[in-house]
């Protein structure tokens, strides 16, 4: 590099920035020598002589408010021209890219490992170099001009090395993706500009607008787009510069922090707001390593605890802080020839443990801070007041009700629609069979139908969680059958007692609703809402081939037909429909094809499975397979047997009184499974993982669809509840996966598609489904079939129960590094995954036999199984363990965060 001699540096008084002559500055005054004040909040940098202590009141609006962090590393190395620039070598969104040096292209992202000593040289630099916290810099070469000036005043350069230390700081910068390299100046800064620039970097402060200034505006490449795309869009730059200079007798360091994040142009690959600086330079011959020390700091800069600390630290003594407690979770490999998986299973274990022990002392010092009632509201909370959980729930959620509709423009509400569509009508249509079946006629595909349609567009207009599906269930379906058995034999009129049956259910839900009754729901622990979640998704894919069998069956069973590949079709198409399906949702988190369009391809997977099969069916023209059967126009199933009226005194008059009374009865059994079932399903849709922002109403909720569902039964139709399986496929299809993930790193929740347009636009179709009824009876029912399975082997995969299930026929060095895998036995572990297999088994005995009318007893008889016997099988200082998974898994559905070591 070119020295400058101090008598030429001091004579440097033109102005020349390369091509920008046309700019003036407003004011020349000289070459001034900064001010610095030393105080608690730090070392801040003041200039001029007429400087004033800033008031208190300036200073409170300082915002710290810690942002995402983009770090790019920059090295000082000489470029074919024998030129010295900055050269990027290196950043971090989360994770470490490092530039490869034979191909000039992007390494793969991989976890940062640094060496012990270069934390060490690390710490040791910042202690003694410069540190400007709340920089009021807009331009690069004012932060550059202020860096120099505080490195004179610390003692670390001399002041004849002003000039080329600065002209250092403001070479050109040049990246990967560059066509040419480009850089801030249109060439290296000349030492005739070089002097010019010291006396008036602070006039640009004049400048509002500091791109335009630089004349640097240009349109963002592909490749930036790209890049862009994995960042927070608030995320703010840490800029490092590290190398070696040859006129420095020693390192020279500053760690700067900007007051106000500003663009600094041709610095970054992307243009995004620089917020930090670190500069270390220093002579070759010192006994450091620049290119670790700079990987050390960008990569503590990228890691969630420090580069908070960064943000908010108030002097010096913070940063160092920070750095011991990065040091403290930090793990020393020796020098050893052991390698492979032994030796990273036993790192991340290590780690784990360290981690898990700063989280908890993280969860004790929250607890003793005060919570505001924002912070602590609970839909759950009781109010003290009649009806005042209605009330909050209405206050909550009504005031979003606009963006209810603004928020479903969106191409995706538009993929949701057409596939929960399929989804809401095939149960519908085989649930409605089976009633049809069970009830003589008296309820069948056509109520179902109406009912889904009616129902779930008034919940999707007035209920506080419209993400719920309101849908006709197993359990309801069982229920149904034995109480039809009951009035056949006690000779009852089956749909005058349903009628009963709803007035009931309407004075049950307003009482329970006025005295808050949903906080009960606190008490249906993850054991209960576990064996559910896997009872109902059970039910489908049970239902699935049950029905395929039937089909089969009566085909087999007739002897007018001749049609012998009928099997082997339907079995392709329901294979057909679930694979194609559960492929495509993998498929959108694979690496083919660009984002856009693999995203596409994901949330259109069930609409393209269900055209392709019935493509292919119709394509075969010499095989028959059953088509579904949709009732032609608003009548009811049966019209010899009923009308859409159902008088209160029975056809006849004679309805017996004590009926009346004692409906109250099997009332109590369905408001248990609707309470239950949609309850449980608003805990899962609403999990903290899914990140929904509107909020959820229990009471509200369950008011409208207990309500809806006793009004219906005056018409003969079916209650409907909140359908689990319907509700999550709902949620997960309405669900965006952010773009800005970080290379190497997994996707993650960006937004749910909070909204009311597609529920009620699924509804509504379902109705209509009895208006286009021709083109619906030209789709195989077995392509329903695929969809019913796809439903429940999905929604299977968010249980907890499934996993464990696994691990009983896993040998324990297979077992993943879950918490309740490694705080646990496994013996004690496989009894709990037993234990709760038994209550299922229990559950699916009562459902299938005689006494199904008690199987809304027996579900609630779950709540008090594990709150009083497994608490005696299990200890309670075991149930520590539910902190550290809920930490581990990011909230994910812990349905077993209970045991420690026995």
């Amino acid at each position: 590099m070119t020295k400058l001699n101090e008598s030429e540096a001091q004579t440097l008084a033109t102005v020349d920035l390369d091509g920008i002559k046309s700019h003036r500055f407003e004011d020349v005054p000289g070459v001034r020598r900064h001010l610095v004040k030393k105080s608690a909040k730090g070392q801040v940098v003041h200039i001029g002589k007429d400087y004033k202590e800033p008031s208190s009141r300036i200073r409170t609006k300082l915002d710290r408010t810690p942002h995402e962090v983009f770090v790019e590393l920059n090295e000082l190395l000489m470029d074919k021209n024998q030129e010295m620039h900055w050269k990027e070598t290196a950043r971090w969104i989360k994770f470490e890219e490092d530039v490869e040096e034979e191909t000039e292209r992007w390494g793969k992202p991989h976890v940062a490992s640094l060496s012990f000593r270069s934390l060490l040289e690390l710490r040791k630099t910042i202690s003694h170099g410069a540190v400007l916290l709340d920089l009021d810099q807009k331009t690069l070469p004012g932060i550059a001009h202020q860096v120099v000036e505080q490195m004179i005043i610390s003692d670390q350069i001399r002041a004849q090395d002003r000039a080329n230390v600065l002209r250092a700081l403001l070479l050109k910068h040049s990246h990967p993706s560059d066509g040419k390299e480009h850089s801030l100046f249109k060439r290296n800064i000349s030492a005739t500009s070089l002097g010019s620039l010291i006396s008036h970097y602070h006039s640009s402060n004049h400048i509002k607008d500091t791109p335009q200034f630089f004349g640097l505006h240009k349109t963002k490449s592909k490749h930036e787009l790209k890049l862009l795309e994995k960042i927070p869009e608030d995320a703010e730059a840490t800029v490092v510069l590290v190398g070696s200079v040859d006129f420095l007798d020693q390192p020279t360091m500053a760690f700067v922090r900007l007051q106000e994040a500003v663009l600094l142009e041709s610095v970054l690959e992307v243009p995004i707001p620089v917020r930090f600086l670190f500069v270390l330079l220093g002579p070759p011959n010192a006994n450091i390593d620049y290119h670790q020390i700079g990987r050390s700091i960008s990569t503590l800069m990228s890691d969630k605890h420090f580069h908070e600390v960064a943000y908010l630290a108030d002097e010096r003594q913070d940063l160092l802080t920070a750095i011991n407690s990065f040091l403290d979770c930090s793990i020393v490999l020796p020098p050893s020839e052991v390698g492979g998986d032994e030796l990273l299973h036993s790192i991340a274990r290590f780690q784990k443990e360290i981690l898990h022990k700063r989280h908890e002392q993280e969860v004790k010092l929250q607890a003793k801070e005060p919570k505001s009632p924002e912070d602590i509201d609970d839909p759950l909370r009781r109010t003290g007041r009649l009806f005042g959980g209605v009330i909050r729930d209405a206050r909550r959620r009504y005031p979003k009700y606009i963006s209810d509709f603004k928020d479903a423009l969106s191409p995706q509400c538009m993929a949701t629609v057409i596939f929960i569509y399929f989804a809401a009508l095939s149960p519908a249509i085989t649930f409605g069979g089976l009633l049809g079946e069970k009830t003589d006629g008296l309820i069948g595909v056509s109520e179902l139908i109406i009912s889904t349609a009616m129902q779930g567009m008034l919940f999707c207009l007035l209920g506080a969680q419209p993400l719920l599906v309101v849908g006709f269930s197993g359990p309801l379906l069982v229920f149904e059958e034995s109480f039809y058995s009951f009035c056949r034999s006690s000779e009852i009129e089956y749909l005058t007692g349903r009628l009963w049956i709803g007035i009931w259910l309407i004075i049950i839900v307003v009482l329970t609703v006025a005295f808050e009754g949903s906080f009960l729901v606190r008490f249906v622990s993850r054991f209960t809402q576990e064996i559910f979640s896997f009872l109902i998704s059970l039910i489908f894919i049970y239902e699935t081939f049950f029905k395929l069998g039937k089909v089969l069956r009566c085909f087999y069973a007739s002897q007018t037909l001749n049609q012998p590949n009928t099997a082997l079709l339907s079995l392709v198409l329901t294979a057909g429909t679930f694979f194609i399906a559960f492929y495509l949702r993998k498929f959108k988190n694979s690496a083919f094809f660009p984002g856009t369009l693999r995203r596409a391809i994901g949330d259109f997977g069930v609409p393209i499975a269900i055209f392709i099969m019935v493509l292919l069916d119709y394509s075969i023209k010499d095989t028959y397979t059953q088509k579904l059967s949709v009732p032609d126009g608003f009548s009811v199933t049966s019209p010899d047997k009923r009308g859409w009226l159902i008088h209160p005194l029975g056809s006849d008059g004679q309805f017996p009184i004590w009926m009346m009374v004692a409906s109250i009865l099997p009332a109590l059994l369905v408001y248990i499974l609707i309470f239950m079932e949609t309850q449980i399903t608003t805990l899962i849709v609403s999990k903290k993982d899914r990140m929904l922002v509107k909020g959820s109403g229990f009471h509200l909720d369950l008011l409208i669809i207990v309500v809806a569902g006793g009004v219906s039964a005056l018409f003969g139709l079916p209650w409907l509840t909140g359908a689990t399986v319907r509700s999550v496929t709902h949620a997960n299809s309405l669900t965006v996966m952010s773009k800005a993930v970080a290379p190497g790193d997994k996707p993650r929740i960006q937004e749910v598609k909070e909204q009311r347009v597609t529920g009620f636009l699924v509804a509504f179709l379902v109705g209509l489904s009895i208006v286009i009824g021709d083109v619906l009876r030209q789709v195989p029912i077995a392509v329903l079939f695929g969809i019913f399975l796809y439903m429940g082997v999905m929604s299977l995969n968010g249980i907890q129960l499934t996993e464990r299930m696994m691990l009983l026929f896993m040998p324990p060095k297979y077992h993943p590094e879950h918490t309740y895998v490694r705080k646990v036995r496994t013996l004690r572990m496989h009894l709990f995954t037993c234990l709760q297999l038994v209550c299922l088994a229990v559950l699916w005995a009562v459902m299938s036999t005689s006494a199904s009318l008690a199987f809304p007893f027996v579900l609630v008889l779950t709540v008090p199984f594990r709150r009083f016997l497994l608490s005696r099988i299990f200890t309670r200082r075991e149930i520590q363990c539910r902190k550290l998974f809920e930490f581990e898994e990011q909230g994910k559905f812990n349905l077993f965060c209970l045991l420690r070591n026995m």
